[in-house]
């Protein structure tokens, strides 16, 4: 009770702030998202994310070497297929041959240190940029997931440490550990995307791969909100959680990231397992934006917010933003 206790004493200076510090970051609280595309030497600049690129595998190497060195020790990768690769069966998915296969090996051999968790969807893969299989004007759910254990099962004999199945299809977490499995990949893990909402906040990063749903000429759904959860729910994000650990999954994912810390805490109370969060590339590109017109300070915000991440109960965050605040907190 005032005046005996008076709780601006632990704010005096940054010393004893920092002695009372509740959350803490570092580098290795960040995986990095890293874009693939075809060729050698190739690097695309995308317009709506400021800083962030499209490269070929010999220039992605490089960066994943650099940003170990910052102490970085994850990465999610994406690829940018080529459209005569894609079909609606998503076949180049599972091509050992493949862009995503070429680029874990390469990622693995060079770095062999680094966590690769390649994302597990057909969407880069679909004619119709959708994350599975269109049947009858919707995206069919148990024949996609028999598209994604295959596509997993290539992705662990490339090398992934993790599989991320971002794909929001139901029971596709069992299936992937049981083909995991019988594959005799026992130690690939499995990193969820367990509540992943219908967010407008993906419009970069569908720039990046071309991955938006498109017009086609059979009906398909124009967004992807059949499988995506809609964002005025809570309660099914526990529960879709809750399922995926049941599954079997190592982590799980909420995505978006700041607009959905209500959601991280709950998932966090509810499971047993790490929390991975996704600062998504909607919420990098306005930071971006608004600090290119002055309007707030980069790198204090692009700071506070990952704070903010972590202290709601990430274990892990991906973000954008990985390689700015690595070196960062290194100075």
């Amino acid at each position: 009770m005032f005046p005996l206790h008076r709780n601006r004493r632990l704010r005096v200076n940054e010393s004893i702030r920092s002695l009372v510090r509740e959350t803490t970051l570092s580098p290795t609280d960040f995986m990095f998202p890293m874009f693939i595309a075809e060729g050698e030497n190739v690097e695309v600049a995308i317009p709506s994310m400021p800083g962030i690129f499209r490269r070929s595998i010999d220039l992605t190497v490089i960066e994943v070497k650099e940003i170990y060195a910052l102490g970085i020790r994850a990465v999610n990768i994406y690829v940018k297929v080529s459209e005569h690769l894609k079909d609606n069966a998503g076949v180049e998915a599972w091509n050992p041959n493949g862009l995503m296969q070429q680029a874990i090996k390469a990622i693995k051999t060079a770095c062999p240190e680094m966590i690769v968790m390649p994302d597990v969807a057909l969407d880069p893969y679909s004619i119709y940029g959708h994350d599975g299989i269109i049947a009858n004007g919707d995206v069919e759910n148990d024949s996609t997931v028999a598209a994604l254990v295959k596509m997993a099962v290539s992705h662990a004999q490339a090398g992934a440490d993790f599989v991320a199945p971002s794909d929001m299809m139901d029971g596709r977490v069992l299936r992937l550990r049981e083909g995991l499995d019988t594959a005799g990949f026992h130690h690939v893990g499995i990193m969820s995307y367990s509540a992943k909402y219908a967010s407008a906040f993906y419009g970069p990063f569908r720039d990046a791969l071309d991955s938006a749903p498109r017009e086609a000429d059979v009906v398909v759904p124009k967004d992807k909100k059949t499988y995506q959860m809609d964002y005025a729910n809570r309660i099914e994000a526990i529960k879709e959680a809750l399922s995926d650990v049941e599954e079997g999954a190592d982590m799980v994912m909420v995505k978006p990231g700041i607009a959905y810390l209500d959601i991280v805490r709950e998932v966090k109370n509810a499971v047993n397992v790490p929390v991975t969060v996704f600062h998504v590339s909607g919420e990098y590109a306005m930071i971006k934006a608004a600090a290119e017109r002055g309007w707030l300070d980069h790198d204090k915000i692009m700071m506070e917010q990952l704070m903010c991440i972590k202290r709601a109960g990430a274990s892990l965050i991906s973000t954008y933003f990985a390689k700015e605040a690595a070196i960062l907190l290194n100075k």
